[in-house]
């Protein structure tokens, strides 16, 4: 693999990795899980790399005062809290939002296996750091006081939601579903 291989669209690129990915996990049972349930909780040890077939899952943590903070959304042709994969136990519970498919592999085998493929494992790098560069632009947008600023600022980095609801948005800038509609008819009724 080239260093230009980079410059492809972000969608060519998720397909590539996926695609190398997917041949770790070609051998493995296809599980399916129905939408709102667990597929692993907090302080669970962790044995298998698990890679997303089809739905979401979201890595969720319950915080002190009961509030739930949703920490990622993991979507189809990805791995499933990979930085779990150098931890002990899971720091988080892990919840179904859509029906799901997904495929499990002994967490040695499939280090095994990305030691044996080079461009898979410079794939998931690549990865890694763009979700550290969402997540650093995602505490960036919660810093902001005022949803307007959130929403413009969400916007800018990731385009119109145009695969995704925009109730995800809401939850993504810390807003309520309700506020942030009442902002995007305000923008409308502007023009």
């Amino acid at each position: 693999m080239v260093l230009s291989d980079y410059r492809a669209p972000p969608h060519r690129r998720m397909i590539r990795i996926m695609s190398k990915l997917a041949v770790l996990f070609a051998h493995a049972p296809l599980t399916r899980v129905d939408a709102g349930q667990p597929v692993f909780h907090r302080d669970d040890p962790i044995r298998d790399a698990i890679f997303l077939e089809s739905g979401s899952i979201a890595l969720v943590r319950t915080l002190s005062e009961g509030e739930t903070l949703t920490l990622h959304v993991a979507r189809p042709g990805t791995l499933l809290a990979e930085a779990s994969l150098f931890a002990a136990r899971y720091h988080c519970d892990a919840k179904t939002r859509t029906d799901t498919a997904l495929r499990r592999v002994a967490r040695g085998a499939f280090l095994e296996g990305l030691a044996e493929s080079p461009a898979t494992l410079l794939d998931l790098f690549a990865g890694a750091a763009k979700e550290v560069q969402a997540q650093r632009a995602r505490v960036e947008i919660l810093r902001m006081k005022r949803l307007p600023d959130r929403l413009d600022a969400w916007i800018a980095l990731n385009g119109a939601p145009a695969d995704r609801p925009w109730t995800e948005v809401a939850e993504a800038i810390g807003v309520s579903p309700a506020a942030l509609y009442r902002e995007l008819a305000k923008r409308r009724k502007a023009g």
